[in-house]
């Protein structure tokens, strides 16, 4: 019998040297070392990391302002079924990090409401397991999820639209915007950089009502400096798709536990314009907690120690 920990322990997920990678230009970039007991003091500690973001969003046209919130947590996942394993044989076990990715904004009257999760295996060597959305909006909602299955993804789309219906897709194996997030928390070091095939981020999908495929994308690694958002070292990863006309940079600090500090989304408006806005997210908060813990009444005033916009529900 094993443990999360010791599975983590077992997995070839990390060098412990000094990690050095090649961006665009070149240039060579130092990613901060960090030792294995960094990593399971952390990660390891019955505790998940709240961080709340100030959200920009683009959507009819317009920025709406709004709030995100990424809650990472470590897991025990069972590959056969992919869910969270809560008991019996342990065969097929594997240790991951967690991402719940919300959103929440209003367009004028009506408010939007989306979540991501993702189920990246520790394990470097393994590919990202899961990855389900849901967009909950006035007009109506959908349901997104992608499984991995051997060598290719899997995606199911459940939605009140007409033109995207109930469908099924088979897509070949390429690298998950969605997953991004989970390998700068993991490694940034194992970040793809130069041309890739990459399927764009479920929500950005959801909202722009569109198929989902692999793009081809050009993603690079480089440093950032702006004291305005942290006094650390930072960097910036981008993936620019040409062929959907969009661009993500995520920001994030240069030592472990690699803290996403901000991101920014750039794409065409939409909606009968041809002009291009960009979405931001800027750390506000963090916090570590057992969240799942904190269900009371009483537990209310950790709503407003994480900046969330209310704290009475």
């Amino acid at each position: 019998m094993y443990t999360m920990k010791n599975l983590y322990l077992l997995s070839s997920c990390f060098m412990l040297s000094l990690f050095l990678i090649s961006c665009a230009e070149g240039q060579q970039i130092k990613i901060d070392d960090f030792s294995q007991e960094e990593f399971d003091k952390y990660w390891y500690n019955g505790e998940a990391e709240l961080a709340r973001y100030e959200l920009k969003q683009a959507r009819y046209g317009e920025l709406h302002k709004g709030e995100a919130v990424l809650i990472f947590v470590t897991e025990e996942f069972r590959e056969d079924k992919q869910v969270k394993f809560e008991g019996g044989d342990r065969n097929n076990v594997v240790p991951i990090l967690k991402l719940n990715f919300t959103r929440k904004f209003f367009t004028g009257l009506y408010p939007y409401s989306l979540m991501s999760s993702v189920f990246t295996p520790v394990d470097k060597n393994k590919p990202t397991i899961k990855v389900t959305t849901s967009a909950q909006e006035w007009c109506g909602h959908t349901f997104m999820q992608i499984n991995l299955d051997k060598k290719k993804y899997k995606s199911k789309l459940f939605s009140y639209f007409q033109n995207e219906g109930d469908t099924e897709v088979n897509l070949p194996m390429a690298v998950l915007e969605d997953e991004v997030w989970t390998r700068i928390r993991l490694n940034p070091a194992e970040l793809p950089t130069g041309k890739v095939r990459m399927i764009p981020n479920t929500q950005h999908l959801r909202m722009r009502h569109l198929p989902i495929r692999a793009e081809s994308a050009t993603a690079t690694l480089g440093q950032y400096n702006d004291e305005n958002l942290s006094n650390k070292p930072m960097l910036k990863y981008s993936i620019d798709y040409s062929s959907i006309q969009r661009e993500l940079a995520i920001i994030f600090e240069n030592e472990f536990p690699f803290k996403i500090i901000s991101w920014s989304e750039k794409v065409k408006s939409g909606f009968g314009s041809e002009k291009s806005l960009v979405t931001t997210g800027v750390l506000t908060n963090t916090l570590k907690s057992p969240y799942w813990n904190h269900n009371s009444v009483s537990d209310a005033h950790l709503r407003k120690e994480l900046g969330l916009e209310s704290s009475n529900h």
